[in-house]
């Protein structure tokens, strides 16, 4: 928006120049080269009046023709003026304007015929995009034979920043391109950085979008994708086995408990049927028998493992009330040496010193 308005500003001062250069100069012709009327001479008050207008055409195309025409530098014994300047700026505006709308217009049509995925089109989509706005660049300063040396000094100034202050700048959006070409995460992936998992909703120049099961966004600089270990649930495909615990009490029929745990990976819809669902029975606990079902899903949200794991344990809570099966929980025994007498004594709390001296 603000690159629109800007370059509005700009159209309208170029028009409103040429407009006034060309008023000008079609005034100052119109009074130099009008015929005078066979048999009509003018008064002499109205000779001065239009002496007095085209003078001040003159001296406004004057003035105009000085501000367009001001010449900023000289370089190579190429002047750069105002005018020269202003339309650059108006090709630059215009050709990125249009290079960004034909781009997205084109990689859109691209990934939709050529069934491509989304992180393949966003990765060539950039590509695109930087290599349109260097074109962009070059053709402006071409159109109005501005040379580069005038862009000269900022080589000096560019590559102080890079050796003192855009090392981790430089570093990321290096990496962005190395993430898109390697392409270790792509846009829709379900990683986990620092023990948050989320969506991968864009990858930038700069920073990748993460957006979490809490709706909240994480933007990860492209370097820590490549210098730290990243999680990729769906980096392959968005199969992923996940599993349920459950404890028993001591005494339950375990084959049955089996059986009851495969029912409820089996009904669950959303359970893929291949690989099958499968139970070990991990340990015998402090107070329970622990088994574990596992089983695969297919997950494209975050919350979507949680929400498939938490409607088998409603499924297998019915199964075991069902079954008579107890569901354990933390418990403690005390046994009593009763081979011994045990010996009670019941003693009385002591009399305060003030009853005492009562």
């Amino acid at each position: 928006m603000i690159a629109r308005k800007w370059f509005a500003v700009l159209l309208f001062c170029g028009a409103a120049a040429m407009t006034g250069v060309a008023f000008g100069q079609a005034g100052l012709e119109k009074g130099k080269t009008a015929p005078e009327s066979p048999g009509k001479k003018p008064a002499a008050g109205q000779t001065g009046d239009r002496s007095t207008l085209q003078e001040r055409f003159a001296d406004y195309q004057a003035e105009i023709d000085s501000a367009w025409n001001y010449e900023i530098i000289v370089i190579d014994n190429n002047s750069v003026t105002v005018k020269k300047v202003v339309f650059s700026l108006c090709i630059l505006m215009v050709g990125l304007v249009a290079a960004k709308f034909l781009i997205r217009f084109a990689v859109k049509r691209l990934t939709r015929y050529a069934r491509m995925k989304d992180s393949a089109g966003a990765a060539i989509q950039k590509v695109l995009s930087f290599s349109a706005y260097c074109l962009v660049f070059l053709f402006a300063l071409r159109m109005v034979n501005i040379p580069l040396a005038a862009f000269a000094f900022l080589g000096g100034a560019v590559a102080i920043g890079v050796g003192f202050g855009a090392q981790n700048l430089i570093n990321n959006f290096i990496s962005g391109f190395i993430i898109m070409g390697e392409r270790p995460i792509s846009i829709g992936d379900l990683i986990e950085v620092e023990g948050v998992l989320g969506q991968v909703e864009e990858i930038g120049a700069r920073s990748t979008r993460v957006r979490t099961g809490e709706n909240i966004h994480i933007m990860v600089p492209n370097s820590s994708f490549l210098e730290k270990n990243i999680t990729n649930w769906t980096l392959s495909d968005r199969k992923i086995r996940t599993q349920v615990s459950v404890g028993v009490v001591y005494g339950s029929p375990v084959r049955e408990v089996e059986l009851l745990l495969v029912r409820a990976a089996v009904e669950n819809q959303q359970v893929l049927k291949h690989p099958e669902p499968f139970v070990l029975f991990r340990d015998f606990g402090d107070s329970a028998l622990i088994f574990e079902i596992f089983f695969w899903v297919s997950i494209h949200r975050v919350i979507e493992r949680r929400q498939i794991e938490s409607s088998i344990r409603f499924r297998i809570d019915e199964l075991f009330r069902e079954a008579g099966i107890t569901i354990a929980f933390p418990q403690l025994d005390v046994h009593l040496d009763t081979q011994r007498q045990l010996e009670l004594r019941l003693t009385n709390r002591k009399e305060s010193p003030q009853l005492d001296e009562k």
